[in-house]
C-alpha cells in the first residue's frame, strides 16, 4: 500500500474550506471542544458532502484518515 500523507491544509482544501494557517486555527477555535460522544464525521458544522467524505475516508482507512485523525484530536482539545 502506498499511503500518502496529507497535511491539514490539504484536508481543508479537500473539504472546500479556507486553508491558510489562520483560517485553520479559527475553524478549530470556533468548533472546539467537540463533544466526546460525537464522532468527527457527525459534527453539526459539516455539510452533507463533507460528512460523507469524512466517513468514507475513516471507514476505509484511506489516505486522508491520518489528517482527519489529526483534525479530530485538535477539535477535542479544550482551549
Amino acid at each position: 500500500m502506498d499511503a500518502t500523507f496529507h497535511p491539514l491544509k490539504e484536508l481543508f482544501r479537500q473539504l472546500g474550506l479556507e486553508s491558510d494557517t489562520a483560517d485553520i486555527n479559527r475553524f478549530i477555535a470556533m468548533h472546539a471542544p467537540l463533544n466526546p460522544l460525537v464522532s468527527i464525521a457527525d459534527a453539526s458544522f459539516w455539510t452533507t458532502s463533507q460528512k460523507e467524505f469524512l466517513k468514507d475516508e475513516l471507514l476505509n482507512d484511506a489516505d486522508w484518515s491520518e489528517a482527519i485523525d489529526l483534525l479530530n484530536s485538535q477539535l477535542r482539545i479544550i482551549r
